[in-house]
This record gives structure tokens, sequence and C-alpha cells, in this order.
């Protein structure tokens, strides 16, 4: 018996007992106004209806017992299954990539490749993907033959009593060695060896070109493409509806960082702005009412000292035949355009407001004649917007030049002074790679000197706080470094170990991006080692340029902003092609495999380097990549208040995001930050440095627990293929 069956015997009944009341029925019909005919029939049709629900409920009842019975185990075993039961792709046989014929060999390059990234990072305290780690340490337990070069893969990790040239002099301070007064006793503090360096890096040259390498590497990442588009296929009503039921969560009220204001998106979680130059983290039009705002309220304060002469605020404008009236957008004219594709010196030149360097001193510098408080008010009105909001966070890039020793003094005391601090905002320093400038304006003799100025305050204030003491408070609030400029500028050497060593270095040619890297990568881990906490390196890296600028971000950085040149069509721009095409899919697959958070801003290189809708970032977050949206620069690349909700929405316009692919976006921004675990337990959930879906709090990140775990099973797929293959279980 079913319940399709009683109801049809009903309906027969029904029709039956209608027929047979017709046959009843008098040969003529009662008036209107006397319906007795109508009456009985309908007290007929209430009583078989009442009859008919209680026989339903009656077989139903039966039919779902039956059911329970029959079923019982099947339920109990239901109840252990996540709701997050998704339809998954699976590659069954033995050849699950299709080139097992050199499997073995570029298994060996891929793992050799991951090793070294973990040493480096291990040496500089910092992170390394958990999942990775996990197949990695099964590989180091076991003896393996990964000598795929005829180098020699180094097994240590630390290398101690090196000559390494570092921020500190030898003659005043030993580094190495350092005498810290409280503990009463002398730290070996661990650094990287330059040769070992140097070596690694030569391998990690000679594994990217390698043709076998690269053909497995294409394959994998192709085949992560296809994987993902047939789990949207078969899993894309699932994620929407496990977002559905998440009450009150969505992509507004997740958190974000750099958002101006909140509306309220799909169910999502909390955005971090990990890439954001401070000078231009407000937009025109609250740069241009700033402006006019001090031109009234501050017209006689003197804000700036020509031959000796002070200048107030409206003598300035007065020498430029404007007033606040005149003032415009238009007229500030600090949007990048057309005219600075692959003009970085043009986009430069846009931080000027109307074209004059002396305003972008006034009012976007911390060292200027009013001390920075101009930019210091500006810093304040965004941490307002910021803190209104709730869900946006930000972290803003200073600079630090490194042409004399006491910039960070002077940094530290702007931000000290003005209170440029905020639950929602956390500090990176970057870099300018501009020591050619600084030495043709005699302002350094060599790379040494630049250095020092660089990290000296830095150990000077780990030692003894009471130094630079508004410096030590500063630092609490900062969480890594960046290394800036134009990467597409030619590089005129080549970093061996021929290259001369910083003290020796006294050319006008800048020194190679790799170099600065790993000189301030090397001052950056013997800090990390005295302050007994981490910084991280976070450099622009792989926007143009040569492709060595992604070895060294790969062997050295936690993550990295832009990484356009990891994409695998010759999609980038043309000085950068050579360098491109044949290493890309080992670097991508690599950075996949490691993790590598990469921080995109797809309208700031839409200006410079890449046409929007040549972007790679759909690509890698398809296959799986650690990416997020940024900003960069909203002063030269946003029209809105809200500038990086302005990137979320052109991304999902152009690309056809879901709700799902933004909040996974946001959820990586919060993990590639820099701020504190405690912080991130609260906005991501307790368990979030766990592996999988466990990782996972749908009700704080608004991500389904489907995507972490099809991410989760790819990546250890992934991660297991090379470790069978090398095992010998293949």
């Amino acid at each position: 018996c079913d319940v399709h069956g009683v109801v049809h015997c009903v309906k027969e009944l029904f029709s039956r007992s209608l027929a047979e009341s017709e046959m009843r029925s008098a040969p003529y019909e009662f008036p209107e106004d006397s319906p007795i005919e109508q009456l009985e029939e309908r007290r007929q049709l209430i009583k078989l209806s009442e009859q008919t629900v209680e026989t339903l409920l009656t077989y139903r009842s039966i039919i779902r017992y039956m059911k329970e019975q029959s079923q019982a185990p099947d339920l109990q075993e239901r109840e252990l299954v996540p709701e997050s039961e998704y339809q998954r792709v699976t590659i069954s046989g033995e050849e699950k990539c299709g080139v097992s014929h050199y499997l073995l060999d570029a298994a060996k390059c891929v793992v050799k490749a991951l090793f070294i990234r973990q040493k480096y990072m291990g040496l500089s305290l910092q992170s390394f993907c958990r999942t990775t780690s996990r197949y990695l340490q099964e590989l180091s337990e076991r003896p393996l033959d990964l000598d795929v070069y005829d180098e020699e893969f180094p097994e240590t990790t630390v290398t101690e009593g090196n000559s390494l040239h570092v921020a500190l002099d030898p003659h005043n301070v030993d580094i190495f060695s350092l005498y810290v007064a409280h503990r009463s006793t002398e730290m070996d503090l661990p650094y990287p060896d330059l040769q070992e360096y140097i070596a690694d890096m030569n391998v990690m040259m000679a594994l990217i070109i390698n043709g076998p390498v690269k053909s497995f590497c294409y394959r994998r990442l192709q085949y992560l493409s296809s994987k993902f588009q047939m789990h949207i296929l078969l899993n894309e009503m699932k994620e929407l509806a496990a977002q559905k039921k998440v009450p009150h969560r969505d992509f507004y009220n997740i958190r974000k960082v750099n958002l101006k204001a909140v509306s309220t998106f799909s169910k999502s979680e909390l955005f971090v702005d990990t890439h954001i130059h401070a000078s231009s983290c407000m937009n025109q039009k609250h740069l241009l009412r700033f402006i006019k705002r001090a031109m009234k309220k501050y017209p006689k304060e003197i804000v700036h000292v020509e031959r000796g002469k002070g200048q107030t605020l409206m003598e300035v404008f007065e020498s430029m035949n404007l007033t606040a009236f005149d003032l415009s957008v238009d007229t500030l004219d600090m949007h990048a355009d057309r005219n600075t594709f692959h003009r970085f010196d043009k986009f430069n030149a846009k931080y000027n407001p109307i074209g004059e360097s002396i305003l972008r001193e006034i009012f976007i510098k911390t060292d200027n004649h009013i001390e920075g408080k101009y930019f210091g008010h500006i810093i304040k009105e965004v941490m307002a917007d910021l803190e209104e909001s709730k869900y946006q966070n930000v972290e803003l890039r200073l600079s630090i030049y490194g042409r004399s020793g006491n910039e960070w003094d002077k940094l530290a005391k702007w931000a000290v002074k003005h209170q440029v601090y905020s639950n929602n905002v956390r500090w990176l320093v970057q870099v300018p790679r501009l020591f050619d400038v600084y030495h043709t304006k005699k302002q350094l003799c060599n790379f040494q000197e630049m250095l020092e100025n660089i990290f000296m305050p830095l150990f000077e204030v780990t030692v003894n706080p009471g130094s630079h003491p508004e410096l030590h408070l500063f630092l609490q609030h900062v969480v890594g470094f960046d290394s800036v400029d134009d990467e597409s500028k030619p590089e005129q050497h080549i970093f061996n170990l021929d290259s001369p060593l910083p003290a020796n270095w006294t050319e006008e040619d800048n020194p190679p991006y790799s170099y600065y890297l790993y000189y301030m990568y090397a001052n950056m881990t013997v800090l990390n080692h005295l302050r007994r906490l981490s910084f991280v390196l976070r450099p622009h890296c792989g926007e143009a340029g040569p492709i060595h600028h992604l070895v060294s971000g790969f062997m050295l950085s936690e993550n990295i902003s832009h990484g356009l040149l990891l994409f695998l069509s010759g999609t980038v721009p043309l000085l950068s092609v050579m360098y491109f095409s044949a290493t890309a899919p080992v670097l991508q697959y690599l950075y996949y495999l490691a993790q590598i958070g990469i921080a995109m801003s797809p309208l700031s290189n839409n200006s410079l380097f890449l046409s929007y809708h040549r972007n790679p970032l759909p690509e890698y977050l398809s296959r799986g990549l650690m990416v997020s949206l940024s900003t960069d620069d909203p002063l030269q690349f946003h029209f809105t208040k809200e500038p990086l909700m302005e990137e979320y929405s052109i991304a999902t316009q152009v690309w056809k995001l879901s709700s799902c692919d933004m909040c996974e976006l946001a959820r990586n921004s919060v993990l590639m930050s820099g701020f504190s675990h405690k912080i991130k337990s609260y906005w991501l959930g307790p368990h979030y440095i766990k592996e999988g879906q466990e990782s996972n709090d749908i009700r704080r990140t608004n991500v389904p627990d489907i995507r972490v775990a099809y991410r989760y099973e790819t990546m250890c797929e992934e991660c297991l293929l090379p470790l069978v293959s090398l095992l010998g279980l293949l």
C-alpha cells in the first residue's frame, strides 16, 4: 500500500457517490432559493472528506512506521554524515595525471621546491601551509633521493657563524650574539647563509624551466580548473542553499578591510584590504573636501618653508592662482587614466595634487614643516569611517626610505602625536627600491648604509625599548615589510655570488629585485628571533618584470601583492612575455601547493599593466590559489566612497562571481592579513587554523562547508600525488 493508491481509491469512491446521487435526483430542478439537493450533496461531500482524511492519515502512519523499521540503520548513518555532503569528482586508475612516464622526476622537483620554501619560512618564523607541511613531514621521515640536479640539496635549515652584511655595524655590536640585559644571557640568533641562498635560487631557476616539470604542472593546473567547473555544475545550488540557511550573516556584514561604509550584501564575513597605501587610502572627493576645509580653517598657518621664508597655506594657493572655490576633482587631476598605462612615471606624478609636489608634501606626507598634521587628520577620518562600518579593516602601508637613520623616529612620533590608531587598522612598512636615486643625490654612500638606516633603529628599540619609546609603541601595530617600485624597470645585474656585498655596492645602478628582497629578509629574520615574534615579508611581486621576482617571492615571502606573471597565457606586458611564457606553469602550481597569499588589485592593474578582462584572478580562484581582492590606491583608481566594495562589485559583474566566490575571497583576505590570532578567531571562528571544513564557521564567514571541504580535499589530492609517486606506490 502507498499513499498514491489510497488517494486513487478515494477519488474513485467519491465519483461513484456523485453518480449515485445523480441517479437519485428528481428529473426536475429546485429553484435557487431552496437548494435542498445542493445542501445534501455538500453534506455528503464533507462526510466523505473526513473519512478520506482519516484513511490517509492512517495509511501514512503505517507507511512511515514501516520505513522507520526497515531503514533504521540507514537513518543512523545519515545522522553522522555532515551537512556539507556534496557530489565529488574523482579520478580512478593508476595514471591519474596522464604523465606517468615522467611523474617521478616531476614529483621530485615539486617536492624539492616546497622543501626550499619551508626552510626559509621556518627560519624567518613566517607561516607555511599546514596541509602541505603535513605531507612534507611524511616525506622527511623517509630517506628519499631528491637530488634531481647536480647541486646538493642542503639538509641544514639554520646556518650560524657566517659573515653576512646586515644592518648593524660589526665594529659596534655583534648582531648574531646580542646581549639582552633582562635575560643576562647571550642569544644565538639564526640567519640565512648567502651562499646557500644563491644555490637554492639557482635550483629554483633550473626547476621552473625543466620541460617535463612544466608539462606536469600545466596539466595539473588545467585539471584543477576543469574540476572546479564540474564542482560548480554539481554543487552550486547546494552552496547557495547553505548560505541562505545562515541567519543574519551576509556579504555586507562579514568582515572587510578598506570599505568606508557598509550596506548589507548576501550572507558573508569580514574583509581585509591587504594591499593599500596610506598616502592614497582616501578617494579624490574626500581629499578635495579636506583641502577646502583646511584652506578655510588654517589659511594663516605656515605650512612650507621656501629659501628660509615661511609660506602660509593661503600664500601657497595664491602662488598657483587658485582659491577654494576653484578647486574640483578635475582640478586635482589625481586619477589614473589611459595615459598611465605602462607609464609608471606618470602614475607616480598623479600623487601630486594639481600636479604640484608641494601640495603632496603638505597634505599626504608625514615628514613636513607641520609634522604631518593634515595627513594625520585625513587618516583619522578614514579610520572613523572604518570603525563606523564595523566590518571593514585595512593594512595601510607607510614608507621608510633608508636615507637617514632618524626616519623611524619621525614616523613613530607622527603616529603617536596624531593617534593614528584603530582596531580596524594595522600597518606595514614599505621600502621603495630607490637606492640609485639617493646615491646619485649623494644621500647614501653604499647599500649597507641604506640597510643600517632601515634596520638599526629596530634592533636598538628591541634591545632597549627606552631608546626609542615612541617607536616601541608604534611597532606594536606594525605587522610586516613591503618592497615597492616599478618592477618593469630593466635590471643591469643578476644576483649571484659575484655580486658586491652591501658595503661594496657603490655603483650608480640600482641593485636587482632579488638583492633587495634577500637583504630585507635576512635582517627581518634576525629581528624576528630577537623580538620573539614574527614580522612578515609581503612585497609587491610579479606585477611586471623578470620571472626571478616571483622565484624570490616564493622562497622568502609569506604573501605577495599582484602576482600577474603567474598566469599561463601570454596576457602580460610586452616587456615580460619573454620571461613569462615558458616558466609560469611551474611557479603557479608551486604557489598553489604552498598556498601563498596573493593580494590582487584588478582596477589598479587595468590602469597600469594589464587590461581588466585579461586579469587572471578568476582563473586563480577557480584553481584554488589563495587570492584576495585589494584596492592598492583608491585615490588613483576608485570613484566611490567604498573602494573595496567597488572592487568586489566590478569583479562580480565582469566575471559573474557567485556569492560563495565573493565570501571565499573575503575569507582569504582575513587569513592572509596580519591581524592577531585572537582577532582572526573572533572573525572566522575559534578553529580557523585547523584543516578542512572543521576550520570553517559558516555563521561567521558565510562560506559554505561544501566549498571549504572541496578546497581541502583537492589540496590533499594534489599533495598526495607526489607523495605516492616518490614512495613508489604508483
